[in-house]
């Protein structure tokens, strides 16, 4: 059995908040993955890919749009 393969598009770190966007070749799925350092809380949105690099830069105002209940991880 073989892990399903992710690539790190682009990664950012800022006051605790891990930022990951990547890229899925098998499905050619983008997604946007959050993650609180301190209390390791996480959330990852599946995006368009028109709209990826947004989410990338703004996930909590994405998560807000499409998932308000994800935005406990800020919290």
């Amino acid at each position: 059995m073989t892990a399903a393969l992710r690539i790190d598009l682009a990664h950012r770190r800022n006051d605790g908040i891990d930022v990951v966007l990547w890229w899925s070749p098998a499905d050619d799925s983008v997604s946007v993955e959050v993650l609180h350092v301190a209390s390791d809380a996480s959330f990852e949105l599946g995006v368009d890919r028109a709209s990826a690099l947004d989410a990338f830069y703004h996930p909590f105002a994405y998560a807000a749009r499409r998932s308000p209940e994800l935005l406990d991880v800020a919290a």
